[in-house]
């Protein structure tokens, strides 16, 4: 598509504010609606104009998203042909290239890398794709190709199984777009971990707590360690590889649990590894029961907080989730605790996390509140998508 085949949109008076002021999204509420723009194909792209004339960037516009723009690029010329998103991709493994040492990592980070609805996980010649919007749906054959063309690739799968599809009004699917073996592992503080992009949790491994497992590892030396919610292990066996003197792992999926198994065998560290299997918070209650404590105590729940509705709700579950973590941590021991929903704020699950040690009676020091790895840039207009925070404390 050259540029003068791109039709144009108009925001209503006075509704470009944010849009100049550089967000990158445009709501429904926004836009001029008319016969013309209700038949836009979804995902398609657009020029923005604001009521004033002024020409706002090149968009991706889905009629029936209540997002109905998401920006691609400020430059009113721009035109996104495969050559776009070579560069904009290139760009990202660039990025990338300089923060990490290896192959793993992710490549792309959405609306940060300028590639909205887009996420990429590296695993060395294997990657996930995630296009979680109508736009990235539509290039997907342009960004496969831009990637074949810059990555030595043996395997894509496409990780299309975000409930975010459902609002753009795409179908969840999971399915090989190339490559016949997707099965890879990730190098990650001296472990070779397996992944299974196709049959894992979300794209196969959680990058954005990378340098926390390192944190937490340099603390695991000769101490007992507890794994909640370890999907594949990541925190415990880097643990265990640092020294830890016993790992627990729990969680409730026998597959990521088999995972787990698979690479502690694999870097021989089975003989200090247990495995234990059930829904956490219950798994929790009944090791306090059994009176076990342990030197240092991870858990990492997923999103307690999916919509805003469970914002309440989620404040709650924190603060019983670390009422029932800190009964476990033995005295002078440490305690790591993580949220990844983004609706709720670094201060309010601080406080829940406050709250629960306090109903434990339970004394300690906060050693730090970490977000993300700079491989999960923020965007500056999105403070929202600084979704996970974690914090690390001392108990006595």
């Amino acid at each position: 598509m050259t540029h003068s085949d791109i039709p144009p949109i108009r925001l209503l008076p006075g509704r470009e504010r944010r849009a100049k002021a550089g967000h990158p999204w445009i709501f429904s509420n926004e836009v001029a609606t008319g016969a013309s723009t209700k038949t836009l194909v979804p995902g398609g792209l657009v020029q923005v104009e604001g009521d004033d004339g002024s020409r706002l960037g090149l968009y991706q516009y889905n009629p029936h998203s209540l997002i109905a723009g998401r920006r691609l690029s400020r430059d009113p010329e721009a035109a996104a042909g495969p050559g776009f998103w070579r560069e904009r991709l290139a760009s990202a493994l660039a990025l990338r290239e300089r923060l990490r040492d290896g192959p793993y990592y992710r490549l792309a980070h959405a609306e940060a890398d300028g590639l909205p609805g887009l996420v990429l996980d590296r695993y060395g010649d294997v990657l996930a794709l995630q296009a979680n919007t109508a736009g990235m749906e539509l290039a997907t054959p342009d960004i496969l190709a831009a990637l074949r063309d810059l990555l030595p690739l043996r395997a894509v799968v496409a990780r299309n199984d975000a409930s975010v599809r459902g609002l753009e009004g795409l179908p969840q699917e999971v399915r090989l777009l190339m490559g016949e073996d997707a099965r890879a592992t990730v190098e990650e503080g001296g472990v070779a971990f397996s992944v299974d992009p196709l049959g894992g949790q979300k794209t196969g491994w959680f990058y954005d707590q990378r340098d926390n497992r390192a944190r937490v590892a340099a603390l695991s030396r000769g101490q007992t360690v507890l794994d909640a919610f370890c999907h594949t292990g990541g925190f415990g066996l880097q643990a265990a590889k640092a020294g830890a003197s016993e790992v627990t792992l729990l969680d409730r999926s026998e597959h990521a649990l088999a995972t787990a198994r698979e690479t502690a065998e694999r870097n021989g560290l089975a003989d200090r590894v247990a495995y234990r299997r059930g829904e956490a918070m219950e798994s929790l209650e009944a090791l306090a029961a059994e009176g076990r404590q342990f030197g240092v105590v991870v858990s990492d729940p997923p999103a307690f907080a999916k919509t805003r509705k469970d914002h309440g709700p989620a404040l709650r579950a924190y603060a019983r989730l670390a009422r029932l973590s800190a009964r476990l941590v033995a005295p002078g021991g440490i305690l790591f605790i993580a949220s990844c929903s983004h609706h709720v704020g670094t201060g309010e699950f601080t406080d829940a996390v406050v709250e629960g040690l306090g109903r434990a009676r339970r004394d300690g020091r906060i050693l730090g509140i970490f977000g993300a790895g700079p491989d999960h840039p923020v965007h500056p207009a999105l403070p929202e998508s600084a979704y996970l925070k974690g914090v690390l404390l001392h108990l006595s």
